[in-house]
């Protein structure tokens, strides 16, 4: 890879990290990366690739989550829980469609379920493929609108009775994100803003791309430029996008920690972020795998760390970080992720092999 880097330092005494993720962006290609890693607040970030730079900065750039954005769908729905304004155990079905006849699966799927893939629903509605193939390297979701995600949910079979195995579901995800919308009389974008981003100052994340300019540009593996992600009516499962800073300023507010003294924040939001973070459900073969409300939960030398990445048609995101060590790493490649892609192990191995 061309390396065209740049780092900012926020300390003189970072030298050793930025040698670290100098090392680290060696092995993926993109045509724009970020790694960035903050040790109790104090941030390092080193930005490269082999395309040419813009005039804005790279970390200051817009980047497509895609399923990192669950993380923000758990805590707004931790949140509200908090707040009293709905239950995990709440039925989804009687929040979206009270009244309305569906399968007996079907009503017993509540937002826990929805949120931590355990609902029994498929990772996308059935019928969402015919209209998806045709356009799946362009466009596979934007004609998948909202009111369609919501009409798969209620006439769904589900495959498994909800709570009992874990399927990684974007479809469920979505239907979360609709039905607390409909609990809420809010609509989803206005509700993540109000809870979530407002509160915690994230100012450069939003679920629409910004104005022109202010957007990373994502590639296919051929370095040609594709679109802008529409993600229709999934938005809850995959629609934000942030500036590698601002992935910063979510993942530190999972570690800021105040023993023995007053929060400014506001009780409910310091509930969530404690709520999912905390280790919930057993997962895969031989349910050796952690899983919190929205986190992937891993053991590493340094204590368990916390995780979720995503991809778009373009675009990869990765989000971690350890709790009781102060450490975060967010990461971004303006490439489609293809089988032998290192982007992922190269972020997760910034967050579980650094001391």
């Amino acid at each position: 890879m061309t390396d065209a880097t740049a780092v900012r330092v926020d300390t003189p005494d970072s030298s050793a990290t930025v040698r670290l993720l100098a090392e680290a962006a060696r092995a993926v290609d993109a045509p724009d990366l970020v790694l960035a890693v903050s040790r109790n607040g104090v941030r390092t970030v080193h930005t490269g690739g082999s395309g040419e730079p813009g005039p804005v900065p790279r970390e200051l750039l817009g980047h497509e989550l895609g399923s990192a954005s669950k993380p923000y769908a758990g805590l707004l729905l931790a949140r509200l829980v908090a707040q009293g304004r709905v239950r995990y155990a709440d039925r989804a079905a009687d929040l979206l469609a009270p009244g309305f006849p569906v399968h007996p699966a079907v009503r017993r799927i509540t937002l826990r379920h929805l949120l931590t893939h355990t609902s029994g629903l498929p990772g996308l509605p059935a019928d969402f493929y015919p209209q998806a193939v045709p356009r799946w390297s362009t466009d596979p979701y934007g004609g998948y609108p909202a009111d369609r995600v919501v009409r798969a949910f209620l006439r769904a079979r589900p495959r498994h009775r909800p709570g009992t195995r874990w399927h990684y579901s974007n479809f469920a995800v979505s239907v979360l994100g609709h039905t607390l919308a409909a609990a809420t009389g809010t609509p989803w974008e206005v509700l993540l803003h109000q809870q979530v981003l407002a509160p915690l100052r994230l100012d450069a994340t939003r679920v629409r791309p910004g104005p022109e300019g202010t957007e990373a540009v994502g590639h296919r593996r051929d370095g040609t430029p594709v679109p802008a992600l529409d993600t229709g009516g999934f938005t809850a499962a995959g629609a934000v996008r942030a500036t590698p800073l601002d992935l910063l300023t979510f993942l530190e507010a999972h570690l800021e920690e105040r023993p023995g003294g007053p929060d400014p924040r506001d009780p409910t939001l310091v509930a969530a972020l404690a709520d999912v973070s905390r280790p919930l459900l057993r997962r895969g073969l031989r349910h050796a795998h952690t899983h919190t409300l929205t986190w992937f939960h891993h053991p590493s030398p340094y204590g368990p760390v916390l995780f979720h990445a995503g991809a778009t048609l373009g675009q990869q995101a990765f989000l971690g970080f350890r709790p009781g060590t102060g450490l975060a790493v967010a990461a971004t490649a303006t490439r489609r992720v293809h089988r032998a892609d290192t982007f992922v192990a190269t972020a997760y191995g910034l967050l579980t092999e650094t001391p």
